[in-house]
């Protein structure tokens, strides 16, 4: 078994508001995808894996806390949203156009929508890659899905659309 992987991952939850469903759907699937596929461990890890994540939001600033199997914590990065946040806007208009598609029957709108969507995704990647180089080590797939929880983390607080 890899022991550079992720064991459980959890969303701060408290003074959250419900979420929209498809806002949880979108999390619900990146978390299932996270946890069946991942590869992940903090820079220079002395413990081995599987880790536990908590991604928590405080102060506009993103908290990877990451503890190790038994719960004792390794180590806690405090990234800025800031370079996140128009990505996360346009990634959650583009999801609530997306959804609106899908609603209304518009499938000639949906390959427009989805490819926008994905681009977007692709260029927070790129971005939360670059903001954990030399703190976590992951790849593009396992940066790609945290990305995901992030905007609905964002999201579910109501600044997706700030």
């Amino acid at each position: 078994m890899d022991n550079k992987r992720l064991g459980s991952v959890e969303l701060d939850e408290k003074s959250l508001g419900s979420a929209k469903g498809d806002i949880d759907h979108e999390r619900k699937v990146a978390m299932h995808d996270l946890l069946q596929e991942n590869s992940f461990a903090p820079a220079g890890a002395t413990v081995d894996g599987p880790y536990q994540l908590k991604l928590s939001e405080q102060n506009g600033r993103l908290i990877f806390d990451i503890r190790d199997e038994q719960g004792g914590e390794l180590v806690a990065h405090h990234l800025s949203l800031a370079p996140l946040r128009k990505l996360i806007k346009d990634y959650f208009l583009l999801c609530e156009n997306y959804y609106d598609a899908i609603r209304a029957a518009q499938p000639e709108k949906l390959e427009t929508i989805d490819m926008a969507r994905r681009a977007v995704h692709n260029e927070g990647t790129e971005i939360l890659l670059d903001r954990l180089d030399g703190k976590i080590e992951t790849d593009f797939e396992t940066a790609r899905r945290v990305f995901t929880l992030i905007c609905s983390l964002a999201m579910r607080m109501g600044r997706g659309t700030a």
